[in-house]
């Protein structure tokens, strides 16, 4: 398993208390009894989230569990404002989505490189005792003390970008696939649930175009209650623009395995099904043509009404279909 690849991490975010107020009056050779001139304390450093796209993981703060920003400096004479704290930013991937540990809120979601998000406000800074002269209290000789920061626990989730994402159960050829269209190298073996991190292939397309492919792990029957790797990796497919349901030519009943797909999604978010679908049918070398024929005829029976969507059987071994599937996919990714 890459253990480089984390999507979940839960940190502590603690702001900087604000700086308090300065209580001075203005005091030089030629001034024994001046007025007021105490200056406001500075604002506590803030806790932001940047969006980095360089950054693919959460990694970088797996074992960063306290983010501390520094508090802001009291203010001083003559109306000098106390030194702002510095805030602590931590660069995220594009995709990464901040709750309150607590509540289950979101906060926000890191979708563009450069957007930045406060999650943990720094205390105001008091205001100096200049603030509070008025005609009839010529010389106050108090100060607002400064706003305290938060202490607060976040959830950051990472939800990965992609314009397509692979959806099937664990040993459909989703792997295969994606290394054959892609650069990606994902481990590939005969055996479920090989794939236990996204992977993230750039499939090139026809004149230099290309699209972002990602190798979701396989989800089984249950994946919505937890079951196989469960809820951790359904979440990778709410950002993809399409999904690419993929069933291998040698199920028992390509249609009933594609509904048995689909229901998962439905349970675990009836939104995903708002989204462009393809179904692919992989490891088409291993079948002849007979057989592929009389596939295609049960599939264009019961494929109607809300289940009639695009389908393609191809192999990824022999590279039959192979363009078909990618026009297909490209089409989708440019409808209005």
């Amino acid at each position: 398993m890459d253990t480089n690849f984390v999507d979940y991490v839960k940190i502590c975010c603690r702001s900087g208390n604000g700086g308090a107020g300065s209580i001075h009056l203005h005091r030089d050779k030629l001034t024994a009894f001046g007025g007021p001139d105490g200056g406001d304390g500075g604002r506590g450093g803030h806790v932001i989230l940047r969006g980095n796209k360089q950054f693919w993981t959460l990694i970088h703060l797996k074992y960063r569990k306290h983010v501390i920003a520094e508090d802001g400096e009291k203010g001083g004479s003559s109306h000098k404002f106390g030194k702002q704290g510095k805030d602590e930013i931590l660069d995220v991937p594009l995709g990464t989505v901040a709750r309150d540990a607590e509540t289950g809120e979101q906060l926000c979601e890191i979708t563009e490189d450069g957007q930045e998000y406060i999650i943990a406000k720094g205390g105001r800074g008091g205001l100096g005792n200049a603030h509070f002269k008025t005609s009839t209290l010529q010389t106050p000789r108090f100060a607002q003390p400064g706003e305290s920061g938060v202490n607060e626990w976040k959830v950051l989730e990472l939800k990965v970008l992609a314009d397509v994402g692979l959806v099937g159960f664990p040993n459909a050829g989703k792997s295969t696939l994606l290394s054959v269209v892609s650069a990606a190298k994902p481990e590939i073996a005969n055996y479920p649930f090989t794939t236990l991190v996204p992977n993230l292939g750039i499939v090139k397309y026809r004149d230099y175009k290309s699209f972002v492919m990602a190798d979701i792990p396989g989800i089984i029957e249950g994946a919505h209650e937890g079951r196989g790797l469960g809820l951790r990796f359904l979440r990778h497919i709410e950002r993809n623009s399409t999904l690419l349901f993929l069933v291998s030519c040698q199920s028992d009943n390509i249609y009933e395995e594609y509904k048995i797909l689909l229901n998962e999604l439905k349970e675990y978010n009836p939104e995903l099904l708002d989204k462009q679908r393809i179904l692919a049918i992989s490891k088409c070398d291993t079948i002849d043509d007979e057989l592929e024929v009389e596939l295609e005829k049960d599939l264009k029976k019961r494929m109607k009404g809300k289940f009639k969507i695009p389908y393609v059987f191809f192999s990824a071994h022999s590279g039959k279909g192979l363009q078909q599937l990618k026009d297909m996919l490209w089409e989708q990714l440019n409808k209005e």
